[in-house]
């Protein structure tokens, strides 16, 4: 198993002058490094292949999908904003030789609502049919996206693997993969080896933390059910540590962290990592 981490879990947005991290995360022992683009104006991506190369990380990009990037829109400009912006995240991911989009795509993070069966039906096929055109532009370039199910205070459209997959079916192409996040798994799904074991080959991406956002290992996820489905599955791509720090503002605000979940942050990372390697590499 390879691992890797956010540079979320020290700072956002992402941006050229990141780079300075990335010495940090290959001396703790991770193999890649997760690349949050929340605004692609703001990176040199030949600068930050160059940092990749000279520390020996992999890339694992991850897109961010707010308001203006909801493809379940009634707005259709909002639409046109959002390809936009993956086209650039998928540019991103040619020079970085990552292999795949990951993330939240099919509607705005944050979208959490009641709303009639008749709505949700136009938007359930508006996501089908803009992730058959994301598909479409991700194959183009030899590459493959992962959606990722966000927990029921996130989203109102992909909360669970049984609804990531019943979306892939309907996509219905083969670039069409998924993320899945032990942190949101561990608030939706009733059992973790059983939601991996139904993903199957789909699941291209993980991510982890505990079920409070904490470092892997402190808190009540249920790990032993998460190995297994790993191992059910034969899952040889990368598990990654995804959390936030306070001191970023917008960011806290955004997943409601407020205050600190472990002493400082690189040891947050390094107590992850090492916990994560004894679970499924010893």
């Amino acid at each position: 198993m390879r691992f890797g981490v956010s540079t979320w879990l020290w700072t956002s947005p992402f941006t050229t002058e990141t780079i300075e991290l990335f010495p940090k995360i290959k001396s703790m022992g991770y193999d890649a490094v997760e690349i949050p683009v929340e605004y692609p104006e703001l990176i040199d991506g030949k600068k930050i292949k160059t940092g990749l190369q000279q520390n020996g990380l992999d890339a694992i990009v991850c897109g961010a999908f707010g308001p203006a990037r909801d493809l379940t829109s009634d707005d259709t400009t909002v639409h046109d904003t959002c390809f936009n912006y993956i086209q650039q995240c998928l540019d991103l991911c040619n020079v970085w030789d990552a292999k795949f989009l990951a993330g939240p795509m099919y509607s705005a993070v944050g979208k959490a609502r009641m709303v009639s069966p008749e709505q949700r039906k136009i938007e359930w096929d508006r996501a089908v049919t803009n992730i058959h055109k994301v598909c479409t532009l991700a194959q183009a370039r030899g590459l493959q996206i992962a959606l990722e199910p966000l927990n029921r205070f996130e989203s109102d459209l992909i909360n669970t693997a049984e609804d990531v997959m019943r979306l892939i079916k309907d996509v219905n192409h083969s670039a069409a993969n998924v993320l899945l996040d032990g942190f949101h798994m561990a608030i939706e799904e009733r059992n973790l080896e059983e939601a991996i074991t139904l993903v199957g080959d789909k699941l291209i991406h993980v991510q982890v933390s505990e079920n409070y956002r904490g470092t892997p290992g402190t808190g009540q996820t249920p790990w032993d059910s998460f190995k297994k489905g790993l191992t059910n599955i034969n899952y040889k791509g990368v598990v990654s540590i995804e959390s936030f720090t306070p001191e970023i503002k917008e960011l806290a605000g955004a997943v409601c962290i407020w205050k600190n979940l472990a002493p400082s942050q690189d040891g947050f990372a390094q107590d992850g990592i090492n916990f994560l390697r004894k679970l499924l590499n010893d």
